[in-house]
């Protein structure tokens, strides 16, 4: 049977108001540019009123593969000298536009030793190649861990945060951690909010987003998060509170250096 004229023009009406929802949509909401070779963001580990250490994170480059787009990511991980804390590492992830990882580097130091794991994921064969030794020696440890789909890694899941953060998405996350699979639920809350951090002089915008671990990390890391990002096309983790171990950390934005970006001004 034919559409009438007032049935196709409920449609059209319809079809208008949807259109006109998604470009509001998209006027409001920043592109992604979370992933900018030569991005470097430091931030400060405290717990309550004692400095713990830094997390540097940055973008190394980017290279156009046969396949996908490809981002070299870098984190650096180094307590501060303190007598209950020595934890040094370095991690390496090659992820695709999405931040789904590809190619994951994980090295720990272990007194003078430094310990290391590589991922390979091979999405077309479902499984992730997983190599363990010393750094700068034969690999020690072969094995094979089968997988259904995208994960993420230690790194990549940072930036997938970020890249995701306007979804308003709930949503658990696979992942490979520790030679093990593991999942992170993600609430995107859309939520617009003011946090004040001591490296920038004025309250900045950002949106929240909280969720939950199921696996443990560096220091000790797992259970709750929450985090606030910045209300722009960066998307730079400004805070975020995290549970450890011996209790909850703040995660705070200290220093940067990124092309062009200012911390944008809360209006609240």
């Amino acid at each position: 049977m034919m559409m009438t004229r007032t049935g196709f023009l409920c449609v059209l009406i319809l079809f208008s108001a949807f259109s006109l929802l998604s470009v509001t949509a998209l006027a409001q909401d920043p592109p992604s540019k979370a992933f900018l070779p030569g991005e470097d963001l430091i931030y400060n580990v405290r717990y309550g009123f004692i400095d713990l250490g830094q997390v540097r994170i940055k973008v190394i480059n980017g290279v156009r593969t046969t396949s996908y787009m490809a981002y070299e990511g870098k984190a650096l991980i180094d307590s501060y000298k303190l007598p209950f804390v020595d934890l040094h590492a370095i991690f390496e992830s090659l992820m695709d536009s999405t931040a789904f990882s590809h190619l994951f580097t994980g090295y720990s130091k272990d007194g003078d030793r430094w310990n290391a794991s590589r991922y390979n994921f091979q999405y077309d064969k479902k499984r992730v190649l997983i190599e363990q030794g010393e750094r700068d020696s034969a690999v020690a440890k072969r094995d094979t861990l089968k997988i259904d789909g995208v994960c993420q890694d230690g790194l990549s899941l940072f930036f997938y945060a970020r890249e995701h953060l306007y979804t308003g998405w709930k949503v658990n996350v696979p992942g490979v951690v520790k030679e093990q699979k593991v999942s992170a639920f993600i609430n995107f809350k859309k939520e617009h909010k003011s946090v004040e951090v001591d490296a920038i002089d004025y309250p900045v915008d950002v949106v929240a987003l909280d969720g939950h671990l199921d696996f443990e990390g560096l220091y000790g890391l797992t259970g709750d998060f929450e985090g606030w990002f910045s209300n722009d096309e960066a998307r730079i983790p400004i805070l975020a509170k995290m549970k450890v171990l011996i209790g909850s950390v703040t995660v705070e934005l200290m220093k940067w250096t990124r092309q062009g970006w200012i911390p944008p001004r809360s209006k609240g």
